[in-house]
């Protein structure tokens, strides 16, 4: 039996950045037509896209504590109501926000565009439009209206008017026109007007047109102080982006003065609101002091509360001492209880009342006694008897005391603490008169200095809103840069042309990524590293005969010559007088073994040599198909399954083209292969025709979908294990590598079946070029010069 191979389990990296290139660059049409179609949409693009350009401005905002209402709390009050009206997020929210860039946008004249008519796209007219619409309607109505018509002068008095709907009608200029319940007039805006110069009055929301602004202005602190705004937006007119600016910052800053002195009127008249409601309050107050201490007919409550302190503290005292007693008296019970019996007990614990504590002393005595016998006796001396006797009886006698103990001390802690609650009753009732008699003194002192405060404020804020300063300072009016920011002309047709490459690239790279199918011979490399190739064949076209013929010059035929002399190194290493039995197995069914078979076969024939041709395939014959024979003629399984058959009755002289080949065919197809294939019958046909015949090529069934090949395997000296391109998955190819390592398969090698060259521009990388021959050559010329070229490129 052949030895296992020893499989290294390092694993080794099997990218091929050439091969990967040239996956690639086979495609190179679709690449290079991809990146021109880039470069031509991003010429379109920027040849076709109106410039924008960007303004900028800049404000500081000015800080007025004074005009706060927190700046006129006295010292202390602004550490508790501080906060900062002015800060600089504030006045960024305040600039974006639809109120303010609604009331611009309206007195603008925004929501309203003129766009005149070119060859190919429309440039907005933004101060110079040949006509301006006159709104009669009311302006919440045309806030809310969404209108899209042309106007095309036809003389000094009169236009052509078409909606998006294509109708159309001619009017005079300063006719009263109505559209989508929105009346208006068109009026001339120069003294000479062009004829057929088409304007496209667009009329859109207030709010729609807003939030475009608010989307695209973006507002940023500059500078370290960060009092300083930046507002910037960008347009395709400059002088539309400047108006909006500078009104913006009017607005804001007239905004901010209103809103300055709003505030110091509703401080003045919250200040004149609170100075009545605090006289009244004042004069409440000072009331009720006085008819709080005749109600409760006191004037001093330190004195009177002093008396009932001392009695309280005087029973809670007590009551600690009579508490620690009943502590000290359950110790002294737990002890005589305990599991240990006749211990020490405590002394000098207060416990000396009612005869206990000289009943505990003599019990202490004893237990001394009785430890003091025990050091030199037992327990059964009669002196150590007799004392416990007396310690059990004194134990008795003191638990007696501990209980009538107990009881005396709860009686008296009852007494103390009844004593003790009626002292804190009459105490309590002076803490509550002395805290009226201080809020309500407090709360005169909050209404004096609060009086006193407004009056000082009112004065302040009446000097407050006499004087107010504008909230920001213009430091540069909107201006715009020269360059356009939008379109930029090379990055554009930079980013075209990459994206038109890239497009088919991950195109391409899905399509390999997907892929999970063996193409060329680089896909074996996990398999051929460790099992020999014998070669490959190429993919046979419709037109294409799949058989060879004798004497022929195809590639099919030249690759299966290449195979044959592969085939002859590896037989004649082992050096054999016999003939070689040669099995062609796959993984699984549809690989094209029976084609490997049948053509190898033929082409080993077509040496001289004698060749048997088996069809062990006996579940899914196919050589009969090649044959040109049925399958009802008598072949290896009914050689098999009858002892009586002599292997002369089944083998078939065929000679095809010229070229003998014998031939064993499956036969009919029988119910229990696998057991027909274990007997004996099939090693004693090998053997006997061993003799006859220079190759003995077994076509076997595929090795994963049934057992059949494997319970036969031993029988031969050489398999040729056929992977197809473009048909076997690669996750597959571990397989053939297990039987090898195994050992379940002979000799094994490797063919590469159902190769398409014409998709590989590399095949000189894997040896997909074979020089077919010169009358191959020849036949390509005749063919023409560019065909030639074309085979030339290929190969």
């Amino acid at each position: 039996m052949e030895e296992l191979e020893e499989f290294s389990e390092k694993e080794q990296s099997n990218f091929d950045l050439k091969a990967e290139i040239f996956k690639y660059l086979k495609h190179w049409k679709w690449l290079v037509f991809g990146c021109l179609l880039g470069l031509t949409i991003a010429y379109l693009y920027n040849r076709y896209t109106l410039p924008k350009y960007a303004t900028e401005a800049t404000m500081m905002i000015l800080k007025d504590e004074s005009s706060n209402l927190v700046g006129s709390l006295p010292s202390g009050g602004a550490s508790i109501l501080a906060f900062d009206n002015n800060s600089l997020e504030n006045q960024i929210v305040n600039l974006k926000s639809k109120r303010l860039v609604e009331g611009v946008i309206d007195e603008l004249d925004l929501n309203v565009t003129y766009h005149v008519e070119g060859n190919v796209i429309a440039v907005e007219a933004y101060e110079n439009s040949p006509v301006v619409i006159e709104f009669l309607s009311e302006k919440s109505l045309v806030h809310e209206s969404t209108l899209n018509f042309w106007v095309t002068p036809v003389s000094a008095t009169s236009y052509k008017l078409e909606t998006s709907d294509g109708s159309s009608k001619q009017y005079e200029f300063g006719e009263p026109v109505s559209l989508n319940g929105v009346n208006f007039l068109i009026a001339p805006n120069k003294e000479e007007i062009r004829s057929n110069v088409t304007v496209n009055i667009l009329v859109r929301p207030l709010r729609d047109v807003a939030n475009e602004y608010i989307w695209n202005m973006t507002v940023a602190p500059r500078g370290k102080a960060q009092d300083i705004l930046s507002l910037y937006i960008t347009g395709e007119v400059p002088q539309k982006s400047q108006d909006f600016l500078n009104t913006l910052m009017l607005h804001f800053n007239a905004d901010g003065v209103a809103d300055k002195r709003q505030v110091a009127e509703n401080t003045s008249e919250f200040i004149r609101q609170r100075l009545e409601l605090i006289t009244e309050e004042l004069d409440s107050v000072e009331g009720g002091i006085a008819d709080f201490k005749s109600e409760n007919r006191f004037m001093d409550v330190g004195s009177s509360a002093g008396q009932y302190l001392s009695k309280s503290s005087m029973a809670e005292q007590e009551i600690f001492t009579m508490e620690t007693q009943l502590m000290v008296l359950e110790g002294v019970e737990n002890t005589l209880q305990s599991a240990k019996p006749y211990q020490l007990l405590p002394e000098g614990m207060g416990l000396e009342g009612g005869g206990m504590g000289s009943a505990i002393g003599n019990y202490n005595q004893l237990v001394l006694q009785r430890n003091a016998y025990l050091k030199t006796g037992t327990s059964q001396n009669p002196v150590v008897e007799t004392i416990t006797e007396q310690l059990d009886a004194l134990r008795a006698n003191i638990l007696n005391n501990i209980d009538q103990t107990r009881n005396s001390i709860n009686i008296q802690l009852r007494e103390l603490n009844q004593l003790d609650r009626k002292a804190e009753g009459q105490f309590s009732t002076f803490p509550g008169l002395e805290k009226g008699i201080r809020s309500i003194e407090r709360q005169q002192e909050i209404k004096e200095q609060l009086y006193l405060f407004l009056l000082q404020r009112r004065e302040e804020s009446a000097i407050a809103f006499a004087s107010t300063s504008p909230v920001a300072k213009v430091i540069d009016p909107a201006f715009t840069y020269n360059q356009p920011v939008d379109p930029k002309p090379w990055l554009i047709l930079t980013g075209g042309g990459l994206i038109g490459l890239l497009i088919p690239l991950l195109i391409i790279f899905v399509v390999n990524f997907l892929d999970t199918k063996v193409h060329h011979k680089g896909d074996l490399n996990p398999l051929i590293k460790h099992i020999p190739f014998l070669g490959e064949i190429p993919q046979v076209g419709k037109d294409e005969d799949a058989v060879i013929q004798l004497n022929d010059r195809s590639p099919l035929a030249e690759s299966f010559r290449i195979l044959r002399t592969n085939l002859a190194y590896l037989v004649q290493s082992r050096n054999k007088a016999k003939a070689e039995v040669i099995f062609v197995t796959s993984t699984i069914k549809g690989e094209g073994k029976t084609f490997i078979s049948f053509n190898l076969a033929r082409t080993l024939a077509s040496t001289g040599k004698n060749i048997l041709l088996v069809g062990a395939d006996v579940r899914n014959p196919r050589l009969h198909k090649f044959a040109g024979s049925t399958l009802e003629t008598k072949g290896l399984s009914d050689y098999l399954y009858d002892y009586d058959l002599l292997p002369e009755q089944v083998i078939h002289r065929e000679n095809q083209e010229n070229i003998p080949v014998d031939m064993v065919f499956s036969g009919a197809i029988p119910p229990n292969p696998a057991e027909l294939l274990m007997n004996d019958r099939m090693e004693e046909f090998l053997s006997s025709q061993k003799q006859n015949y220079d190759f003995i090529i077994v076509d076997t069934a595929p090795t994963m979908i049934v057992t059949d090949t494997l319970l036969i395997s031993q029988l031969a000296d050489t398999t040729i294990y056929v992977v197809r391109a473009g048909y076997t998955e690669k996750k597959l190819l571990d397989f053939p590598k297990d039987l090898k390592q195994q050992g379940k398969i002979k000799g094994l090698a490797i063919v590469l079946n159902d190769v398409d060259y014409s998709k590989f521009s590399y095949g000189a990388k894997y040896g997909y070029s074979y020089g077919y021959g010169y009358g191959y050559a020849a036949d390509e010329e005749k063919k023409g010069f560019f065909s030639f070229l074309k085979r030339s490129r290929k190969s």
